[in-house]
């Protein structure tokens, strides 16, 4: 699969990069909202691993900006986050086509199941 992550934290980047890499994803990373916006603008990816708190342009800013541009359901958004957001408004995301959250710490067995679940949606098998 073709995954992006999108968080601030180098150090959850670089983890997530190798650990996905390893088991034989394509995975790229921004430590950026305003440039992990643009990638997913230009290219297609299977899955996105979204933090939500970032500074200058933060994971709710992209959502955003994906629901404006009519992208929000072209690959799937899972929120990968750490922030303090409750499950009203987990399901409100939801409802404007984020795919489902992750909350941080997770463990790598979730991760994977993430990953395969969403390897198991139709528009990731095409």
């Amino acid at each position: 699969m073709r995954i992006l992550i999108i968080d601030d934290s180098a150090d959850i980047t670089d983890l997530l990069v190798k650990v996905l890499t390893t088991v034989g994803h394509d995975v790229m990373s921004s430590d950026s909202g305003k440039d992990g916006l643009e990638m997913i603008l230009k290219e297609k990816f299977d899955l996105i691993f979204l933090d939500i708190a970032m500074p200058d342009f933060s994971g709710l800013e992209i959502i955003d900006s994906l629901v404006q541009a009519g992208r929000i359901k072209d690959s799937p958004v899972v929120l990968f986050t750490a922030s303090s957001i409750t499950d009203s408004e987990v399901n409100e995301l939801i409802k404007k086509g984020v795919h489902s959250c992750l909350r941080k710490p997770v463990r790598i067995e979730t991760l994977f199941e993430k990953v395969q679940e969403i390897s198991q949606l139709p528009a990731a098998k095409s």
